[in-house]
């Protein structure tokens, strides 16, 4: 495979920017929970020597948290809830790995990062295919344009057949898998990969040797086709036969059609194991495009070779739990960053220094002094920065806002003292601006009840968490009946408003949101009344 990142659409700029645009590959892991992501993230850095041993024992009881994992509810469930980026070499390449939440309740924070990558790789378990968080989060790198890489990951244990698993991806998100490398060996009898070359021919065998625990690095030996007929008698031709199958079929790597979401490369490996890591870390250096052009809120483009410019993609608090910092992560689309410029801050005009400028991965702080296009930056105390936000130097730009995405669960909140209604107020609008939740309300309950609105139930956990810890207001939570919700318009309102069963708020950021029972209310109401508005959310259920 040859390197195809050339783009029409980045600016035709010359010199040390042009470079290191054209250096960097800026990706995100989605998955269901339980795929292997976190582990994934590990191998990866070990095979970056970014570290030098994997940190996870697999199996949530006594699984120590992996290096991106930092709140104290992660590390006691083993769980990952929230986002962090990685910066590592590999090669002549700057990879940023942004991490994503490994649990579904927090998928919105998943949904809000694939605003800020290039591609993504779509992890799969390969013994339970495609999985509904899976699905959910496809539909978003969909909707976003995002070139997906497939791994089907642990192949290392009993699983379904190759060709299974990939018919399963070409039938339920009509996406073509056209895999690089086969699995030689079944499911749970990973020996190592086929290379797949032109018209499916096999090129080469790549043998792996397991290591303690998967701690390290896997070593591998290269054979040639011939000698790996020989070496790997009952199973080999098994593999070479799928692959020519394959070819037959048209499931051979396109470039332009990847790029055009319309094939995706798959390569099955064992995260656990290391078997298949350097593989998936070459494909996205030769395969996954360079950070590209982006579209401004007008419909232009800002070329990465313009004035500086970024976006914010997400907001943490509490990161550093000696300081109670406020963290806010941008994605740099243009121009060259150096730490101590000052910005504007495009929707309220104002400027911004940038003294404190930082890369975190877990609870690892490094101090940035210049970035580029496609790599991801913390800034500190950034109290003043939301989602969606943009800031930029010169040429004066705002990009789209992140979409908010669609809430299956809601609560109202209350503060259990009257006395502790300012810090409740104050509280309620931090975490509404960090995207932590959606914050909905209307005139019937007031601004003392809001509505909290959230994709997984953990998030209320987090918010009643942080409002004790942070702002010392202790608070009650009144789960309420709703399921779906739908966006709708001032004229639809009133009518909804009126039907049993569903109630209309207003979200902070304007948009009205009528909430259903589940979907057979839904469906009633679109029965009964066909030309009120209701609209999906993205990534809402069908």
């Amino acid at each position: 495979m040859s390197s195809p990142n050339t783009d029409a659409t980045t600016a035709p700029s010359t010199g040390r920017l042009a470079d290191e645009v054209a250096r960097r590959r800026t990706f995100a892991v989605i998955s269901h929970p339980d795929a292997g992501k976190s582990t994934l993230t590990e191998a990866l850095a070990l095979h970056a020597k970014v570290i030098s041993e994997a940190g996870a024992i697999h199996g949530k009881a006594g699984r120590k948290s992996t290096v991106s994992d930092w709140m104290e509810m992660e590390k006691a469930r083993g769980i990952s809830v929230s986002s962090t980026a990685l910066q590592f070499e590999y090669g002549d390449c700057v990879i940023n790995l942004v991490d994503t939440p490994g649990h579904s309740d927090f998928s919105e924070d998943t949904y809000r990062v694939l605003t800020a990558v290039d591609a993504a790789v779509m992890l799969i378990d390969a013994a339970k295919g495609l999985e509904p968080q899976t699905l959910k989060l496809f539909q978003v790198a969909r909707d976003r344009s995002i070139p997906v890489i497939t791994v089907i990951n642990k192949w290392d244990r009993p699983g379904r057949a190759p060709l299974e698993l990939l018919d399963e991806i070409l039938e339920r998100i009509g996406l073509t898998p056209t895999p690089l490398f086969l699995p030689v060996g079944i499911a749970g009898d990973f020996r190592g990969l086929l290379r797949r070359g032109e018209e499916g021919a096999a090129t080469e065998y790549i043998h792996f040797t397991r290591t303690a625990g998967g701690a390290t690095i896997a070593p591998e030996e290269h054979y040639t086709p011939e000698q790996a007929a020989e070496r790997e008698t009952d199973v080999w031709e098994t593999a070479a036969e799928e692959s020519e199958l394959l070819s037959a079929a048209g499931q051979d790597h396109d470039q332009e059609m990847f790029l055009a979401g319309q094939t995706s490369p798959v390569i099955y490996a064992s995260a656990m194991l290391n078997f298949g890591v350097r593989q998936i870390l070459e494909t996205l250096i030769e395969l996954a495009p360079a950070p590209r052009a982006r579209k401004d809120a007008n419909g232009g483009e800002r070329g990465t070779a313009d004035p500086f410019s970024a976006v914010i993609f997400k907001v943490q608090a509490g990161m550093d739990t000696a300081h109670r910092d406020r963290l806010a992560f941008m994605r740099i689309v243009s121009g060259e960053f150096e730490r101590g410029m000052v910005v504007t801050h495009a929707q309220t005009g104002r400027p911004f220094a940038t003294k404190y400028a930082l890369t975190v991965f877990g609870r690892e702080r490094t101090t940035v002094d210049t970035a580029y296009p496609g790599d991801v930056v913390g800034l500190v105390n950034a109290t003043a920065l939301a989602p969606g936000h943009t800031l930029f130097v010169d040429k004066k730009v705002e990009f789209p806002p992140i979409p908010s995405f669609s809430p299956e669960h809601f609560a109202v909140l209350r503060a259990q003292s009257a006395g502790k209604y300012k810090q409740f107020r104050k509280a309620i609008d931090q975490l509404d601006s960090e995207g932590v939740v959606q914050v909905l309300r209307n005139d019937a309950r007031g601004d003392a009840a809001p509505v909290l609105a959230a994709v997984g139930p953990m998030q209320f956990e987090v918010v009643t968490a942080r409002m004790i810890g942070e702002y010392n207001v202790e608070t009650t939570m009144d789960h309420l009946p709703y399921q779906i919700a739908r966006r709708t318009d001032a004229e639809s309102a009133p009518e909804l408003s009126r039907q049993r069963g569903v109630e209309v708020f207003t979200r902070t950021d304007g948009v009205l949101l009528a909430l259903f029972g589940d979907k057979w209310k839904l469906a009633y109401v679109q029965k009964e009344h066909p030309t009120l508005t209701l609209e999906t959310l993205v990534a809402g259920a069908e």
